[in-house]
């Protein structure tokens, strides 16, 4: 529902999650994990880190949303999604418990994935929190380590209208003793994350202090890093097979997370983590984050959809040689679009559409907001409509980008 409908699905309080725990004699418990939140680079950090603990030979659950094409991606096994007789299963067992509890699609399916994790017996899992951390359904676990990646606008009607305030829940996941990685230190909202770990005594890290980029470039599919580990005065390469620019600051927070992980005793090699880094989308299942789906001419999906997202993907562009840019975008109505458009480049051909779902902004409404803002282009009443416009228009030198939207992504795949 709240996939679909937007805020009025959106429950503000751990109740009916630690209720339905309750009725599955608590799985949460019964395996070890590490959890993940942030504004941007959750999804992409949480799949790293289970591809690394995947290629050190551990099995490995990994829990994620939303999903693109199929509900089980939210719900992995050594990359393998959960399987569908699974869902059934348990979604029919728990009738009456959903009847009396009324949860959300996302308790439930919180639930679902700690079951499930529970019966694979696995070694670890990785959850990626929904949204927000504190009164997230998620936050019902102990974990090894608790890692936030960065923190902007998203979601304001409900975590708060300012950095800090949006930091203060996603700071909720800091557990008493339990140590916390923060991916990139951003000075407006460093203290809020200070003062949480400090009060739950907490050993804080931020990875930008630990590690230093000495070089990065895109070569092809991968994106190449040199990284200096401070504390050791190390260099160490890296080539990783999700090649957005943007992935270096969280990389950091996944090699910071490596780092305490092996002081708790998880045998992790910088072998392994190489490795995994170079083929985190075949281990893990990983779509969506700079996703080159065709050459010529060069056509790119993108999941990043607030102005943080939006920010590193125009970035990313002044990576890239085209002639032409065709963008098509669609949004959801509860995203501050009016501060997201000015931020996209004014030269580009735009291709403004509505995804099938009741929370799609309207695409007139958009192209509408596009044009005021100096964004030409047209709208089309479905994303399908608007990606056949822009194969139609586009030359083999130029480039194609879908963003805005998990949903506008989904339905091109």
């Amino acid at each position: 529902m709240f996939t679909r409908v937007g805020a009025s699905a959106f429950k503000t309080d751990l109740h009916n999650t630690l209720a339905l725990l309750e009725q599955l004699q608590q799985p949460q418990h019964t395996f070890k994990t590490i959890h993940v939140a942030g504004t941007n680079g959750k999804g992409s950090t949480s799949h790293m880190l289970a591809a690394i603990f995947q290629q050190a030979g551990y099995k490995t659950g990994l829990y994620t949303s939303p999903h693109l094409l199929d509900f089980r991606e939210r719900i992995r096994v050594n990359g393998a999604m959960v399987p569908e007789d699974f869902v059934v299963r348990f979604t029919e067992g728990m009738h009456t418990h959903i009847t009396d509890i009324a949860p959300s699609f996302f308790e439930l399916t919180v639930a679902m994935a700690f079951q499930y994790f529970k019966q694979e017996a696995v070694d670890i899992a990785i959850i990626e929190v929904g949204l927000g951390g504190r009164l997230d359904s998620t936050n019902v676990i102990t974990p090894e380590l608790a890692l936030i990646t960065n923190i902007s606008y998203d979601h304001k009607n409900m975590l708060g209208d300012t950095l800090p305030e949006i930091a203060a829940e996603k700071a909720g996941i800091i557990k008493p003793g339990v140590p916390v990685v923060i991916s990139e230190t951003q000075p407006e909202v460093q203290e809020v994350f200070i003062n949480t770990a400090q009060s739950k005594q907490a050993p804080i890290h931020f990875a930008d202090q630990e590690w230093m980029e000495s070089s990065s470039a895109i070569e092809g599919h991968h994106l190449n890093l040199m990284l200096m580990d401070r504390q050791q005065q190390q260099m160490r390469k890296f080539q990783l097979d999700l090649n957005g620019q943007y992935q270096e600051k969280n990389v950091m927070g996944v090699l910071s997370a490596v780092k305490l992980l092996q002081q708790q005793g998880w045998h992790i090699t910088w072998e392994h983590v190489g490795t995994a880094l170079s083929h985190v989308k075949k281990l893990t299942g990983l779509r969506g984050r700079w996703d080159v789906i065709q050459q010529h001419p060069l056509t790119v999906l993108d999941v990043g959809h607030n102005e943080a997202g939006i920010k590193e993907i125009v970035e990313q562009l002044g990576h890239v040689n085209y002639q032409q840019l065709h963008i098509v975008v669609g949004f959801v109505k509860d995203k501050e679009v009016e501060k997201v458009l000015p931020l996209f480049p004014g030269t580009a051909h735009y291709y403004f559409c509505k995804a099938q779902i009741p929370r799609a902004l309207d695409e007139v409404a958009l192209a509408e907001m596009g044009a005021a803002g100096g964004l030409q282009g047209h709208a089309y009443p479905s994303v399908q409509a608007a990606l056949q416009a822009a194969r139609q228009h586009a030359k083999p030198e130029d480039m194609i980008l879908v963003c805005g939207s998990f949903f506008v992504v989904a339905e091109v795949m």
